[in-house]
């Protein structure tokens, strides 16, 4: 029988996000991110290849990123809600990873498997900061699959996309319970 660990078990049980939207400051510093990030960066890796980073945005920055989700909104036609509601991560947020996928040649590691690396690295991002007292929420929008965005916000390159955008900070207010997925209704079991 392995050696468990009820404590982590009963974590991932009642696990839950927080809405980005009711994160207030104090947002994790350097010293308090520094865990959070290296708990992430132990996600699978197959091949050791490392096809994630991370871009910790904050500040300045993060107005810098929401003015930009106006032009580019603008630029690509966008309705004024979509704008609105893409920009508010950026407006709204104190802290945010941005973990990015980095596609690297590999004759053994197909890119599927490393775009499914980097979003393990972005559920595990989210639970360390969970499981680190912070309230935490991985979010995307229509920004994070436009390459202009991405190329002038975060500098990415052509074989780099974002993952998700991890949002950190304390938690105003416990969200409710949501509707959790019918195990019997997704769960088939194979005994021969």
């Amino acid at each position: 029988m392995p050696d468990p660990s009820p404590a982590a078990l009963e974590f991932l049980l009642s696990r839950r996000s927080r809405p980005a939207k009711t994160l207030a400051p104090p947002a994790p510093d350097r010293a308090q991110l520094m865990p959070i990030l290296t708990a992430a960066a132990r996600s699978p890796d197959h091949g050791k290849l490392e096809p994630w980073r991370f871009v910790v945005i904050r500040g300045v920055a993060m107005a810098r990123l929401a003015n930009l989700v106006e032009i580019r909104g603008a630029a690509l036609g966008k309705s004024s809600e979509d704008i609105a509601k893409a920009r508010s991560q950026f407006d709204q947020g104190h802290l945010a990873v941005a973990v990015i996928e980095v596609q690297k040649p590999s004759d053994k590691i197909p890119p599927i498997e490393q775009s499914y690396s980097a979003g393990a690295v972005c559920v595990a991002l989210l639970n360390a900061a969970l499981a680190s007292g912070w309230g935490a929420n991985w979010l995307s929008g229509w920004p994070s699959h436009d390459a202009t965005f991405c190329q002038q916000g975060l500098g990415l390159r052509d074989n780099e996309r974002i993952a998700g955008f991890i949002h950190i900070g304390t938690e105003r207010s416990a969200p409710p319970e949501r509707p959790r997925p019918d195990l019997d209704a997704i769960t088939e079991w194979k005994d021969a």
